[in-house]
């Protein structure tokens, strides 16, 4: 028997239709993240309910290109100069980590890339330290305090990420605080995206509340185009591996 990740096409399509579902309803844009859902066989498919697709590496860049025909909403933690050029050649989109990264690779953009910050609301409500993007100390995203009032000129967007398999009440909470640090910034910019880690389509997930809640917050931000990046909440449950125990170890239960 080979081993091999199997894909139910039907549950895929339910969990695509219910993310289309939200993407009209609330007038948003919902774009697959390849390192939570990056089986490319089913890209066709999935162009089919979403808007596109975001990577965090060359590799997920170039697979989106190729194997989508899209261009990729891409954020790096930092960019290498020997990867740089090719990036944005397959991206639409760059969402840069911090001010330093900014400065560096500004003149080098060619014309056409909508180009954003990463920030860090300094609030998230996952548990775990090291899965923690906006814990003390962390390096992901720019702080409030270090965010200039006036943003760069050519900063077109805002990007955070500090959900895990959460759900849309902590999506509310997370964007009070969002608010409060940064409603001077939204001000500026054309998008925000709100990053991965909705689990829009787990069972119990509201999704009617995540609808109210963007529309709310689009009635606030009229001028604002809002992306969500959900991976695994694509693939949640439509699969299973197929595979050969070849030993079991007993040890103490």
């Amino acid at each position: 028997m080979k081993t091999a990740f199997v894909i139910e096409e039907q549950k895929l399509r339910k969990n695509l239709e219910l993310l289309q579902y939200v993407r009209k309803e609330a007038n948003v844009d919902i774009l697959v993240a390849l390192k939570g859902m990056a089986f490319w066989h089913y890209f066709p498919l999935m162009k089919q309910y979403l808007s596109g697709a975001c990577a965090s590496s060359l590799n997920e860049v170039r697979l989106i290109y190729e194997e989508m025909g899209e261009k990729a909403h891409t954020y790096c933690p930092v960019f290498h100069e020997e990867e740089f050029e090719e990036i944005c050649r397959m991206s639409s989109h760059i969402s840069f980590n911090s001010l330093s990264q900014w400065e560096k690779y500004k003149d080098r953009v060619p014309g056409g890339l909508s180009l954003g910050l990463r920030i860090n609301p300094g609030y998230s409500e996952v548990e775990t330290d090291l899965y923690n993007p906006a814990r003390p100390g962390s390096r992901l995203g720019i702080i409030a305090e270090q965010l200039p009032e006036t943003l760069p000129d050519g900063i077109k967007g805002l990007h955070f990420h500090v959900l895990c398999e959460q759900d849309s009440y902590v999506l509310e909470r997370v964007l009070k605080v969002v608010e409060e640090k940064f409603s001077e910034h939204l001000k500026q910019v054309k998008w925000i995206n709100m990053g991965g880690g909705h689990h829009i389509t787990r069972s119990d997930y509201d999704v009617e509340h995540l609808i109210s809640l963007l529309k709310d917050f689009k009635t606030r931000y009229p001028h604002l185009q809002v992306v969500l990046e959900p991976g695994e909440a694509v693939g949640w449950q439509t699969g299973y591996l197929q595979c050969k125990i070849e030993d079991i170890v007993e040890n103490k239960g």
